[in-house]
């Protein structure tokens, strides 16, 4: 199924910037909440902002809020068992997607993750963005963890609300949780004259498998002055790699800020196999070095910007359920821009054509044998191969 750029008109959105700006806002709408809180989150962890979120949700229960909550089985295995009773016993619906029973199991399934960071409060507000429910500090030397969430308001609302509720009625049935499988009806009101326009675009493994990739490859395409593009695991497949490099060879200023080696080292180094011919091109290239980077986001020309989940990775396109929002906006996309070259300048380190030229024989041995090993695993899951990363 082909996804077209087609956002709706009338929204009110709000850029987040990392935790400190995310969860005074999240926690203030549970604490608004009357009828109904929606949320999804890849991880939760048991931390210091986790069981201050986990108390507000119980507290929304107990005051007769219907609260469901639905977490990753494998980002959230080892949810605590007394806090996943206590959630329960306070009215909190909590199920967890795809959970993980067989550790070690070899069945592919289970690399289908639901990656997606969404939640949803009477109908009326909703939060989308890579922001988990977890600390963003990493350790006293290091910055909080770089992301981005949107809180928005308007008609892509009730979009985020039926994807929230298909996923959780899906869970529900497949846990025979019958009761929990209910559809419920909420009419809202809420109505906005001016605004963002915005679109609600979604990954998952039936109809919308290439949805955030054509979203992005349809901005890439059409870009005609800049490209700025921060993502934290950047593994592009062939078409999104072509766009970059065409739209570098057109003139566009393409811009990439990425994660270095801190995190995930099979990943990063992975993708520095792609950095000389993009160099060559002209795209600029610069690692994240403050801290540990977990942002998903994205402006085109000024004019459009995407928030959301979905890295640039085979894990977020070929496999998990992921969930971006695409902004058109001017004032959205221009505080978003700005945000990431403060960024660019303050906490990163230029990749230049002489850094690719001098690396010694044990760098580029590693980097090939990472690519190789991600290419090797990739084709042994059954998922991409060859034709992802030729």
């Amino acid at each position: 199924m082909m996804i077209k750029l087609q956002p709706k008109p009338h929204h009110q959105v709000t850029l987040l910037r990392n935790g400190a700006e995310f969860f005074p806002a999240l926690l203030a709408q549970i604490a608004l909440a009357k009828v109904e809180i929606q949320l999804e989150t890849y991880l939760f962890e048991p931390d210091e902002i986790g069981l201050v979120v986990a108390e507000a949700l119980m507290a929304a229960a107990r005051r007769g809020v219907r609260v469901s909550v639905l977490v990753d089985g494998f980002g959230a295995r080892d949810f605590p068992r007394l806090l996943r009773y206590q959630m329960r016993q306070t009215g909190v619906r909590l199920l967890f997607f795809r959970p993980e029973i067989q550790r070690f199991s070899l069945n592919r399934s289970r690399l289908r993750r639901m990656h997606r960071k969404l939640s949803c409060f009477d109908g009326e507000v909703a939060f989308v963005g890579g922001i988990n429910i977890l600390s963003d500090f990493d350790g006293p030397e290091l910055a909080p963890r770089y992301d981005y969430a949107v809180q928005v308001q308007g008609p892509i609302v009730a979009d985020i609300r039926e994807v929230l509720s298909h996923e959780w009625r899906h869970s529900a049935w497949a846990q025979l949780k019958k009761a929990w499988a209910r559809r419920y009806v909420l009419n809202t009101s809420t109505q906005y004259i001016d605004g963002a326009e915005a679109q609600l675009i979604i990954r998952d493994n039936t109809r919308n498998r290439g949805a955030i990739e054509q979203a992005y490859l349809q901005l890439i395409e059409q870009a005609k002055s800049e490209i700025v593009i921060a993502n934290a695991y950047f593994l592009p497949g062939y078409q999104l790699r072509n766009a970059l490099l065409k739209a570098a060879r057109r003139g566009v200023a393409v811009v990439l800020l990425l994660q270095d080696e801190r995190d995930h080292a099979l990943l990063q180094y992975a993708s520095w196999a792609f950095y000389r011919p993009l160099l060559k091109a002209g795209v600029e290239i610069y690692q994240y070095r403050a801290g540990f980077m977990h942002a998903k986001v994205a402006v085109f020309d000024g004019q459009w910007a995407t928030v959301g989940s979905s890295n640039i990775d085979p894990f977020s396109l070929l496999l998990a359920r992921e969930a971006n929002v695409f902004i058109r906006d001017e004032r959205f996309a221009t505080q978003l821009r700005a945000d990431l070259h403060h960024h660019l300048r303050a906490d990163a380190r230029a990749v230049l054509p002489e850094h690719v030229q001098q690396a010694n024989w044990g760098l580029r041995a590693l980097v090939w044998s990472c690519f190789a090993l991600v290419r090797l695993l990739m084709g042994l899951s059954g998922y991409g191969g060859k034709k992802y990363l030729e």
